[in-house]
Order: C-alpha cells, then sequence, then structure tokens
C-alpha cells in the first residue's frame, strides 16, 4: 500500500511517516515508480514504534537515539560515562577483585 493508505490505518499522517523515515525509525520500504509501499511487516514496525513512544512518553527523535545507542558502540559508551558522571549507572568494576569488594561492601551494608 501507499503511504497515505499507510498512515490513515496507522492513524498518523504521511508526513510524519516520512519524518520518521528520515529518523530511521522504519524498515526499508519497496519503491515502485518512485513511491514507498508498505506492507505488513512495514506496518507493524511503525506500529511498535508508535507504541513504545506513547507507552514511555517519548518523541521519535528519542526513540530514534535510543536505537542508535544500542546499535553504535561509541555512541553506547559515551552516554554510559555520562550516566556514571551523574550518577545514574555505577561504573563497571574494572577488575574481579573489585567486583568481590563491592559485593561485600553491599552486603555488609544491608543493600543486596
Amino acid at each position: 500500500m501507499r503511504i497515505t493508505e499507510a498512515a490513515r490505518r496507522l492513524g498518523t499522517s504521511p508526513r510524519m511517516l516520512r519524518y520518521r523515515e528520515t529518523l530511521g525509525l522504519l524498515p526499508p520500504t519497496r519503491e515502485r515508480q518512485g513511491h514507498r509501499r508498505f506492507g505488513e511487516d512495514e506496518l507493524r514496525a511503525v506500529a511498535l514504534a508508535l507504541a513504545l513512544e506513547r507507552r514511555y512518553d517519548i518523541s521519535p527523535a528519542e526513540l530514534a537515539f535510543g536505537l542508535r545507542v544500542l546499535a553504535d558502540p561509541e555512541v553506547r559508551a559515551d552516554v554510559r560515562e555520562l550516566g556514571e558522571r551523574v550518577g545514574r549507572l555505577s561504573a563497571p568494576p574494572a577488575r574481579a577483585l573489585d567486583f568481590e569488594k563491592e559485593k561485600a561492601l553491599r552486603l555488609l551494608r544491608g543493600r543486596p
């Protein structure tokens, strides 16, 4: 089906589908005579993205960045470093002994 029909079935606009495509949130669509063609697999992928955006109250751009973090090791490392610096993530133990030391300290403090 063409983009207008796909947008109607998904409850969005063709413009938003094109925007999502530029963000990398659409799977590759088949093209025929210069028009995008959407099948059931493409519709399910877009529907999942829309559901995730609603469930987590995020924008398409935020979801696209989340995918980038998962797919790009360099970006993942940079985001992890930020998380550690702002206290949202704990730094991974550098060595096995550090891990055991942290475990013992948690047990002594009464935390799991």
